[in-house]
């Protein structure tokens, strides 16, 4: 058994709240990049230059990439056979939160209740999701997720006759519903299986794997590249000015379901695609 005070819990989600919000992970950059040079509009290749600079200033003078520093997410794998001691640790990890929210002069955008809308005014409390893993380390991912984008997300509550092409073209009408208002480039996080919750828990979770990278499923990695390329085929385009990189990645994630049922999430998020982690 190893224990780790939860005061080193809300010192790791500080830093990763401020360092989220300053600085694009690797792979979203070299995405970025990417799409830039693959752009065939020249106004969508200014805008993929109008987005590197912006990131180089944000980086340089340590403010936020975008206004919306988001509502904090968090996916925590805990070893069990850790044991936390000092206090609870969604306490610890919304202290983090508070801290680094305030130090890094971000937006603070949580309401304490969904209808009377009073601003928290420390951007707490942040949405948490455990997971129970073996061994006695701790991984904490956090995912800043803005709401221009978060609110062009949907779940589909498919029939299974509807079939993997049922499954594409719900994705594909999902982000052409979207257009400009998703902020394009976009990544596109899909969840599909499961119950609704854990479909819309996937689409989330898919945003924080590394742009590039495919899943382990053949079939599900060929319907990500196939999807991914019908979506920069809708001419949506940078910013939603037209172009030919409307997207940066499609990520799917799958999950076992019910014989009655075929769920299907599109959790969308802009080109600020904010996630890093850390192991304790």
């Amino acid at each position: 058994m190893r224990t780790i005070n939860v005061s080193e819990i809300t010192t790791a989600v500080k830093e990763l709240c401020i360092d989220a919000n300053y600085r694009l992970s690797p792979d979203m950059i070299e995405a970025i990049k990417n799409g830039r040079e693959n752009e065939k509009s020249e106004l969508g290749k200014r805008i993929f230059e109008q987005l590197e600079e912006n990131l180089k200033i944000a980086g340089e003078e340590q403010i936020p990439i975008c206004q919306d520093t988001g509502m904090a997410v968090f996916f925590v794998d805990i070893g069990q056979d850790v044991h936390f001691e000092g206090g609870l640790l969604t306490d610890a990890i919304n202290e983090g939160v508070r801290q680094g929210y305030i130090e890094g002069y971000l937006r603070k955008s949580v309401v304490k209740d969904p209808l009377i809308r009073e601003n928290t005014g420390d951007n707490t409390p942040a949405v948490i999701h455990y997971n129970i893993v073996p061994g006695d380390k701790v991984e904490i991912t956090i995912a800043p997720k803005g709401f221009g984008s978060e609110n062009m997300s949907r779940v589909f509550m498919l029939k299974p006759a509807d079939g993997e092409e049922g499954v594409k073209n719900a994705i594909i009408q999902a982000v052409k519903d979207a257009g400009p208002n998703a902020c394009p480039p976009m990544v596109v996080g899909v969840g599909i299986g499961g119950t609704f919750e854990k479909s819309a828990l996937m689409a989330k979770e898919a945003l924080t794997r590394k742009v590039g990278e495919h899943s382990e499923i053949p079939y599900v990695m060929e319907m990500e590249k196939e999807i991914l390329d019908k979506i920069n085929k809708s001419g949506i385009g940078p910013g939603g000015l037209g172009g030919t990189v409307t997207a940066l990645a499609v990520n799917i994630n799958t999950y076992p379901t019910h014989i009655a049922g075929l769920p299907v999430a599109v959790n969308i998020c802009c080109h600020v695609n904010r996630h890093r982690n850390v192991v304790l």
